[in-house]
């Protein structure tokens, strides 16, 4: 009976253990080209004057406002006030931007960028050769592309035992 017992107890000790293990491989490949980008802003017309020992002959300035056209600038005459004083006079006159034409999208692209006083334009990406590739090894291939252009791989291989 003793044997029975002593080996019934070590039977309970030794059962087998249980484990889960998993094992993951996740790979990505991202390629991008950069699209072309403009911005324009428009920029207001503006005139001044100033000085002393002068005087106003004839007044100027900017012209008449009309809806979608640069205001203008008419010429002012001036002289000096006490001929044989000193003077200064500084006059400038900045022409403003008129509305620019609606632009449009033909084959999805701008055929026309509007030019106007504070205008930035960034060219787009070249594609080029761009590519890339991740074989079932996990042997990653990434070629190169034309300037404005990003390629981003990876493989991550986990195990997790539980």
């Amino acid at each position: 009976m003793k044997r029975l017992a002593l080996l019934t107890s070590l039977t309970l000790l030794a059962a087998p253990a249980h484990a889960e293990i998993t094992h993951r491989i996740q790979s990505s490949i991202s390629l991008s080209v950069d699209g072309a980008a403009s911005a324009a802003k428009r920029i207001g017309s503006t005139y001044a004057v100033s000085g002393n020992n002068i005087t106003l002959d004839s007044a100027g300035g900017l012209g008449t406002l009309t809806p979608g056209s640069a205001v203008g600038f008419t010429p002012a005459s001036y002289s000096v006030t006490t001929p044989g004083d000193a003077f200064s006079f500084t006059e400038s006159f900045i022409e403003g931007d008129a509305t620019p034409s609606a632009t449009t999208i033909v084959n999805g692209a701008v055929t026309a960028l509007p030019m106007l006083g504070d205008t930035t334009t960034t060219a787009g990406g070249y594609a080029g050769a761009l590519a890339g590739t991740i074989s079932t090894s996990g042997a990653m291939t990434i070629t190169a592309g034309g300037a404005g252009t990003t390629a981003t791989g990876q493989v991550v291989l986990s195990i997790e035992v539980d």
